[in-house]
């Protein structure tokens, strides 16, 4: 095992090139977190090397659930065979530039990683039962053209207000840019009402887009299934709520809720498929 001043590597990986994945766990709808898992498992990852937390978690962030504790993460797995790095992880509660650091040290130096991509959904007022639309900001203008050829949105230009933070993915892409690592966050729609829960359709296009890109060969039925069973309870909690309905067909027409209303679809659909798995 390789130890750093702010990691642990546990085995060496033979990599040739690889384009490291990145997905936050506090992420809309679960995307970034459920797209990591989803690889881990299809391509068989391997658990490959982790940031030590304890310097960038404080002990007031431990999140307990159905009273078990909730440690902290940033792990790296490994899949040589299709050259790629995952990294899963939870947003660093301090020291933010040095996580940075220590995450693009693992993937620069130690696995030679000569690009990144950040999984990310985006808060969007629409119905579940429509399209999700993916934007791309990129480091680096290549990298932006080279984007555009799967179905990614490539014009989107955001720039943080002024007083205000920039997004870790954001963050992620300048300090990679100093490092001459081309990157990208890529954005993925996820209806409002679904942010607190999952989106399987945003976890889809996300992952049709990737297997693409990356020529990985992987089988998303079982997304389709997904996808399937949802829409079966959100139409069950249609047929019992008559506002719901309502609410749910105006979006699909394009028309808009007002806040009451929206907060109240949000607030029922959490709670239905929370109940039910």
């Amino acid at each position: 095992m390789t130890e750093g001043h702010r990691f642990k590597i546990y085995g060496k990986a033979e990599f040739r090139s690889p384009s490291l994945i990145v997905g936050w766990s506090q992420d809309a709808g679960r995307l970034g977190p459920n797209v990591i898992d989803f690889l881990k498992r299809k391509l068989d990852a391997q658990d490959f090397a982790e940031i030590e937390p304890s310097e960038f978690f404080p002990a007031t962030g431990v999140l307990i659930e159905d009273d078990i504790v909730q440690l902290p993460e940033a792990k790296f797995f490994s899949c040589e065979e299709k050259d790629i790095l995952l990294f899963k992880s939870d947003g660093p509660g301090q020291a933010h530039y040095e996580f940075l650091t220590a995450l693009l040290e693992v993937a620069q130096h130690h696995c030679r990683a000569v690009e990144l991509y950040t999984i990310g959904g985006i808060i969007s007022v629409m119905a579940h039962s429509g399209p999700r639309r993916v934007s791309a900001i990129a480091n680096q203008p290549q990298l932006k053209r080279t984007l555009a050829a799967y179905d990614i949105e490539t014009d989107l230009n955001y720039e943080t207000p002024p007083g205000g933070r920039p997004t870790l993915s954001s963050f992620l892409l300048w300090a990679a840019k100093r490092r001459n690592i081309a990157g990208a966050a890529l954005w993925t729609e996820v209806p409002f009402y679904l942010a607190a829960t999952e989106d399987p359709r945003a976890c889809k296009q996300v992952l049709t887009i990737l297997d693409k890109k990356f020529n990985l060969g992987t089988d998303l039925a079982e997304l389709d299934w997904e996808i399937e069973k949802q829409d079966e309870k959100i139409e069950e909690l249609k047929g019992q709520d008559s506002d719901i309905h309502k609410y749910i067909e105006m979006l699909q027409r394009g028309m808009m809720l007002s806040e009451t209303e929206s907060e109240k679809l949000a607030e029922r659909v959490t709670e239905f498929l929370g109940k039910r798995g």
